[in-house]
């Protein structure tokens, strides 16, 4: 697929912002079983510990943590499934490139999902972290490097295009056509400014 120019991912902005705010849907789910590898599926066991059970977050790592262990911040992330159709097609098999786990038709943005939410997704909760998931250079690679500049752009992160990082706090199982609503926002929960 060509990359998509900023002129067309500014074109579907719109389409983006009219994810439903209250009650979505998970249209993909994706395990990452090694490196550049990517599993569609069509249920996952969320575990408070494991992560995505079969997915590779714990073994992974992250080399941003002072240990180097798996970030507790980031263990599941989530994407907008209207945004990784505007990028990368039609096909989920096509999104999961992009190397998230859960694929939602939901608004993700920081305003509807503020550092501190809680959403139900299936029997799961996960908790909204307030760590920014961004893009790497992997990302500008499969989807071009326009996509990784709106990523990052101010409607990119207050939209969160790029997805969000989220820990859970209730495990369970997760089917595609699960919704997903909002659960509760902790009351301790700030919104990072």
């Amino acid at each position: 697929m060509t990359p998509r120019t900023t002129g067309e991912l500014l074109a579907g902005l719109d389409e983006i912002r009219h994810a439903p705010h209250e009650l979505g849907g998970v249209l993909a789910i994706v395990l990452r079983p090694g490196v550049d590898q990517r599993e569609l599926v069509p249920e996952a066991e969320l575990d408070v510990d494991q992560g995505v059970v079969g997915d590779t977050w714990r073994a992974r790592g992250n080399r941003h943590m002072p240990d180097g262990a798996a970030d507790p911040l980031a263990q599941v992330t989530v994407m907008n499934a209207r945004f990784a159709r505007l990028i990368a097609g039609e096909e989920p098999e096509l999104w999961a490139r992009a190397g998230d786990q859960l694929y939602v038709d939901f608004d993700l943005s920081v305003e509807n999902l503020p550092p501190g939410t809680r959403i139900q997704i299936g029997e799961a909760q996960l908790e909204v972290s307030d760590k920014p998931h961004t893009g790497c250079e992997k990302f500008s690679a499969r989807f071009g490097a326009d996509a990784l500049r709106f990523v990052g752009s101010s409607d990119g992160r207050a939209l969160r295009l790029r997805g969000v990082n989220t820990r859970i706090v209730v495990a369970g199982t997760v089917r595609v056509g699960d919704s997903i609503t909002i659960a509760a926002m902790e009351p301790d929960a700030t919104v990072a400014s």
